[in-house]
């Protein structure tokens, strides 16, 4: 393996960037920076905050040393912004440059930070921007779990030149070995660093009401195992504060008691577990941030796990008297606000919820979230950062990488919601939010405080805060437009080499090891048991196997004969018509019955009957033992209201009546009739494998049982054992045979082609289907070729587009059939994409693969209303956040916008016609203004 050229021989380049630094490196640091300028990469796990970057900053040290090229990549825009803006400062500008799709600052430059997704695409470009890459630096890297778009990074690791040096930078995981296994089989020499040492220590604790107790009070530890003590006080209080819930439960029967107003219980009272009453109330969130600045564990963020819920929270603080900040701070928070904001429309500022948002700024508070607009959020950033807001109220997403650590965490509930419902936090979720807790050199230790409800038990709370066990798991899986350049660049033999490199399949076939083992242990039983028995080759065990056989046989005909029966009931009940008479078979129903409405279903036939003995209802083929085919018919008045005693006594007495002359079958065979039916029934091959049976020399043993009871178990295990293989093999290549069946969709659909020898070349469609990233990159591949959006002007091809990208937070799509001002091009546009969605659905179905996303509408008229007016607020009252008219917040208009552009950026540099072209760039322009365009980065 070619190592990257060294600087000049006998510097020390550690020496050298040490002594640039104001502080001294940590025993991890020093000894990942050494493997590094030793050649290897390495892959470095520690907690949040203690200082893993500084590793990726040497491997840019060395790639300048040696005039060579390194990239620093991130898993989102603003940690790359924030990673350039921090190189800039100690390199110079000249030195690094930024590629994130929105930005391309100096992308020649020796140094390039960019977002992950960047250099996958340069990688499956060729993009001569490789040449002389010695170092990539991929921070975060356990975004590799992300679902959505964790795959990227694995095609990095994958893809990247040998003679690269990676330098991988986690969170703590509990697999990091395994980890760096991986990394090492597919990259070569790798250094594993693993530090769990948090630089500043952290305390845990629960406040209850409006006092902070400890968490714990210290280990104890036995022969086998230590176990974490809670503090006694806080347990003492919590049993208190109980028993007076408890004591309060009583009240008087009468007005006031609990269930007679609607569930509330009286005013003052809370429903507790249970449905109980209770008197305790939390503290209200000014009272949270006063009495943490009381104890002097400001500044704090306060997770909550909902935006609107981050709002509320400001709003709560800026009614109260609240107030943080002293004046020469709130000069200062002023003056960086006018400085951020300098750019946005003063028009807009009503609509953004700026003057708000400006008063809690002033007074030391805050909310960050998604939806926040950008500009709003990278300065609640920068202020919070200089120590100027001192209570932040966060969703989750402020855990991610951004460096905003602080004195204390808040955790409000130890429930979120996760997309689908509210599920617990897990303790890497909890371990990911308290890490933030602890500022490096300012304080001495970090503090995590979870706010104490009736449902939150101190041990449970101990629990998450003191498990380490948090694995990292792979979401790599083939895409289409991973599949079409695997297929561009190498054929399906090497694609399937690639993919068997990935640590998706690693984790894959370390997972099966366990079932192998199984597998061996029941093959050591299975010689056991044949030792016994004589032999694999013994007669007993294929006069066993005959006798499975038949059995199986018997089983099979059985359900054939019972299915065969169902379906000719089902057809008979489909076939009947109003006035028909037939027998029900079976059931305290049984006896005639006359039809007073067909089945309506066929699939599922349930006519609604009216039987002899008065009773009415719908009837399905699980009634019948025998036919159900009618045996008569009768006359029926136009109307029956069979739900009226009388009318059904009427219409059951004119059925006695109509059937008198009938010739009615009986239902139940006659004796011996059933065995002479079985006997009609067996098919030749059951009779044959009877008469072997018969026949076999192991039939007339005397301790035949006996000896086939043993042979019986060798047979089960024989079964399992089979069984646990289709598991070992649906494991083993799995990430190779989904790409097979993208591959054969692909061939189906002309953007690849098999020539000889098994070969695959990639059409001119295919090649355009390459140059697509995005998650819906097969159906915007099809829309350009099919030409379902020409013809569309620069407002029109944005709205259209939305569909493609855009997503509901609630449960439903936006309404496809009518998008409200959408203009006659526009509809044709959204018909034709979803036509070329539904048939690509059908296609994955048909080959087992996962199903494309829905084309959502939700967005539609928003962003045709943006880019035709530039007005904000008609435009965000056009957005639906959840496809039932909540409209979006500026942050996520600004967000989907800015989604919108990378996909319109994709198709001007793809879409076949000059046309389309032209339209996909005034739809940029049309789009990057206002609030778009402010604070872009």
């Amino acid at each position: 393996m070619t190592k990257p050229p060294e600087a000049s021989p006998g510097t020390n380049q550690l020496d050298g960037f040490t002594e640039q630094l104001p502080f001294s490196l940590d025993a991890f640091q020093i000894r990942a920076c050494t493997a590094l300028e030793h050649g290897h990469g390495v892959l470095v796990c520690a907690p949040t905050g203690a200082g893993k970057t500084v590793v990726g900053e040497f491997a840019v040290h060395l790639a300048l040393a040696a005039g060579r090229k390194c990239f620093y990549t991130t898993p989102i825009k603003a940690l790359s912004n924030q990673k350039h803006n921090d190189l800039v400062q100690r390199y110079g500008a000249d030195r690094i440059g930024l590629l994130t799709g929105d930005q391309n600052i100096n992308g020649d430059a020796p140094v390039v930070v960019m977002t992950t997704e960047v250099l996958r695409n340069m990688l499956y470009a060729n993009s001569p921007a490789l040449q002389g890459l010695s170092h990539v630096v991929m921070d975060e890297v356990h975004f590799l779990a992300d679902r959505m778009r964790g795959a990227v990074w694995e095609e990095v690791i994958l893809h990247l030149s040998e003679d690269v040096r990676l330098v991988s930078l986690s969170a703590t995981v509990s697999n990091a070995e395994e980890f760096g296994g991986w990394i090492q089989t597919v990259r070569g020499d790798t250094t594993v660093v693993v530090d769990e040492h948090r630089p500043v220590p952290l305390w845990q604790h629960m406040m209850v009401g409006k006092r902070v107790f400890d968490l714990f009070e210290g280990a104890e530890t036995t022969t086998d195992r230590t176990r974490i003590l809670v503090d006694p006080d806080l347990l003492r209080h919590i049993a208190h504060r109980r028993e007076a819930d408890r004591l309060s439960d009583w009240q008087p029967r009468g007005r006031g008691r609990p269930g007679h107003d609607g569930g509330r219980g009286r005013p003052g009272h809370r429903l507790g577990s249970g449905g109980r009453p209770t008197l305790y109330r939390p503290p209200s969130r000014p009272d949270v941030i006063g009495v943490l600045d009381h104890e002097g564990l400001l500044p704090a963020i306060t997770f909550v796990f909902s935006r609107a819920g981050c709002d509320a929270a400001v709003k709560q603080c800026l009614r109260s008297s609240l107030r943080l900040t002293n004046d020469e701070e709130r000069t200062r928070i002023a003056e960086v606000i006018d400085r951020r904001c300098a750019d946005l429309d003063d028009a807009d500022l009503v609509v953004l919820g700026y003057y708000e948002w400006r008063e809690g700024l002033l007074r030391g508070l805050a909310a960050h979230h998604a939806g926040l607009l950008p500009v709003f959020r990278h300065t609640v950033e920068e202020l919070f950062t200089a120590g100027l807001v001192k209570a932040v109220f966060a969703t989750e997403t402020l855990a991610l990488g951004i460096n905003m650590p602080a004195r204390t965490v808040v955790l409000e509930r130890l429930v979120k919601f996760n997309g689908e419902q509210h599920a617990p936090l897990t303790p890497g979720e909890y371990t990911q939010l308290t890490g933030r807790a602890g500022r490096r050199g300012i304080d001495v230790e970090g503090h995590a405080v979870v706010l104490w409800q009736p449902d939150v038990e101190p041990a449970d709370v101990a629990g998450l805060a003191s498990t380490r066990t948090f694995p990292l798991r792979s979401s790599f899986a083939p895409s289409y437009n991973m599949t079409i350049n695997l297929a561009h660049q190498m054929g399906p033999e090497q694609a399937h080499r690639l993919l068997e490199r990935s640590f998706a399949q690693f984790q894959a076939d370390r997972s099966v090891v366990g079932l192998v083992r199984g597998v061996s242990r029941g093959e050591r039983m299975m010689d056991e048991i044949a030792a016994e028995l004589g032999g694999l080759d013994a007669p007993i065990l294929g006069y066993a196997r005959l006798r499975a056989t038949i059995s199986d046989r018997e089983r099979s005909q059985s359900r054939a004969s019972r299915l065969q029966r169902r379906q000719a009931a089902n057809d008979a009940l489909a076939g009947l018509r109003r006035g028909d008479i037939i027998t029900i078979g079976q059931g305290r129903r049984g006896g005639l019955a006359v039809v007073l409405e067909p089945a309506g279903d066929r699939d599922d036939p349930r006519p609604l009957v009216l039987t002899e003995d008065r009773w009415a209802g719908r009837i399905s083929s699980t009634d019948f033992s025998g036919s159900s085919a009618r045996v008569g018919s009768m006359n029926l008045p136009k109307r029956v209201e069979h739900r009226q005693p009388r009318v059904r006594r009427d219409v059951a007495a004119a059925l006695r009546s109509a059937a008198a002359g009938l010739r009615v079958p009986t239902q139940r065979p006659k004796r011996g009739q059933a065995g002479q039916d079985r006997e009609h029934d067996v098919d030749p091959e059951l009779a044959a494998l009877r008469d072997q049976l018969r026949a076999h020399p192991a039939h007339h043993l005397t301790d035949r049982e006996d000896r086939v009871r043993v042979a019986e178990r060798l047979l089960r295990i024989e079964r399992d054992n089979a069984d646990i293989q289709k598991k070992v093999n649906a494991a083993t290549n799995s990430l190779a045979r989904t790409f097979d069946r993208i591959v054969l969709l692909l061939v189906e659909r002309g953007f690849i082609d098999e020539v000889d020898g098994g070969d695959l070349k990639v059409t001119a469609d295919g090649l355009l289907l390459a140059r697509i990233y995005s998650e819906s990159d097969l159906l915007v591949a099809e829309c350009l070729r099919s030409g379902a959006w020409n013809g569309l002007d620069a407002a029109e091809l944005a709205g259209v587009l939305s569909s493609v990208v855009f997503e509901s937070r609630g449960d439903t799509p936006g309404a496809a059939s009518f998008v409200e001002g959408a203009t006659p091009a526009m509809r044709r546009a959204i018909t034709q994409t979803r036509q070329s969605w539904s048939e690509i659905r059908a296609d994955e179905q048909r080959h087992r693969l996962s199903t494309s996303r829905e084309p959502d509408t939700g967005f539609v008229t928003a962003i045709y209303r943006w880019v035709t007016t530039g007005d904000l607020s008609a435009s965000l009252s056009a957005s639906d956040a959840s496809g039932s008219g909540s409209p979006l917040s500026a942050g996520d208009f600004v967000r989907w916008c800015r989604q919108v552009l990378d996909l319109l950026d994709q198709v001007r540099n793809t879409a076949p016609t000059p046309a389309l072209r032209t339209a996909a760039k005034r739809a940029i322009e049309g789009i990057r203004r206002g609030v778009v365009a402010v604070d872009a980065g």
